[in-house]
């Protein structure tokens, strides 16, 4: 009678499914090739069928073996949160943490974090994904999201953890030219730096002392990237809108400059948001932990616009 099913099995098949072979499975499991070759070949023998197509160039699955590692990798998830939560008490946190956020979130307040993380945790592993784009967390095997702005709905599990504020900025030569009592009700006629991560906001509502003004804008420039976007308003193209965290440090530096002063815009979030789940693994739980404390250090020093 076959052996009953060794998840560690799993770890060695999903690793080559990932990596593309078993050299590169190896390496990245830190065993000999051909362990990892007989640990699949075992787990084939105890399926009764093939998974993988081997040639002396590369490994690849057939139809088998994809609707495999599907479930393989839900099945190593939900193993890997449940000892998690179980032994948060006993073993701190180690293993790989996939997590992903936004381009300029990440550079600039996810960066210092994860030294911290890897500081109080050295047996932790991060891989980071900085993208404006929104990823999918379970289709690409993310343990973690951040999200920034509002959510969408969604299948995901997710926690607040701060709160941005919207704010216009120029260059100190371009905010020159302006009138000086420009306000929002000119924002048609102004030249401004688009971004087009920001396809979802077709027009920007501003407020003041219960006064509002909702406009759409006129980008001369639209960047496909937040830091670019950023470099282009630094450079004196033309007005931006970013969020308090990205523009801080240009702010204080002076080479930035508040523009529509005591006008409002809507705050937005910082989610963590985590893949449908029953159990919190405890090296995600601590890498949240983390942040929120940065997200709440960064709240009492937030700018003023």
């Amino acid at each position: 009678m076959a052996d009953l099913l060794n998840l560690n099995r799993l770890v060695y098949f999903t690793t080559v499914m990932e990596t593309g072979s078993f050299t590169a499975a190896a390496d990245r499991l830190g065993v000999a090739k051909a362990v990892v070759s007989h640990q699949i070949g075992r787990l084939e023998e105890e399926l009764g069928a093939t998974l993988l197509q081997r040639t002396t160039r590369r490994v690849t699955a057939n139809e088998e073996g994809r609707l495999f590692y599907d479930r393989a990798v839900i099945i190593l998830r939900e193993a890997e949160a449940a000892y998690g939560e179980i032994s948060q008490g006993a073993v701190e946190p180690s293993g790989m943490l996939r997590l992903t956020a936004p381009l300029d979130y990440g550079t600039k307040v996810v960066a210092p974090v994860m030294a911290a993380y890897l500081k109080a945790y050295p047996q932790m592993r991060v891989e980071a994904i900085f993208d404006d784009a929104v990823s999918n967390l379970v289709d690409e095997q993310i343990d973690l999201g951040i999200r920034v702005g509002w959510l969408a709905d969604s299948s995901n599990q997710a926690r607040r953890l701060g709160t941005i504020r919207q704010i216009v900025v120029a260059s100190p030569v371009f905010a020159a030219s302006l009138p000086p009592d420009v306000s929002p009700r000119q924002a048609r006629s102004l030249a401004w730096v688009g971004n087009a991560q920001l396809r979802g906001i077709g027009q920007w509502l501003f407020s003041r002392d219960g006064e509002t003004v909702l406009t759409d804008l006129n980008p001369v420039v639209t960047c496909d990237k937040s830091p670019a976007a950023l470099a282009c308003v630094l450079a004196g193209i033309g007005l931006g809108i970013f969020p308090d965290y990205s523009v801080g440090d240009e702010i204080r530096e002076g080479r930035l400059v508040p523009i529509f002063a005591g006008w409002t815009l809507p705050t937005g979030g910082i989610h963590a948001v985590f893949p449908p789940a029953r159990f919190r693994p405890a090296k995600v739980r601590a890498f949240v932990e983390l942040l929120a404390a940065a997200e709440r250090k960064r709240a009492r020093g937030v700018i003023n616009g």
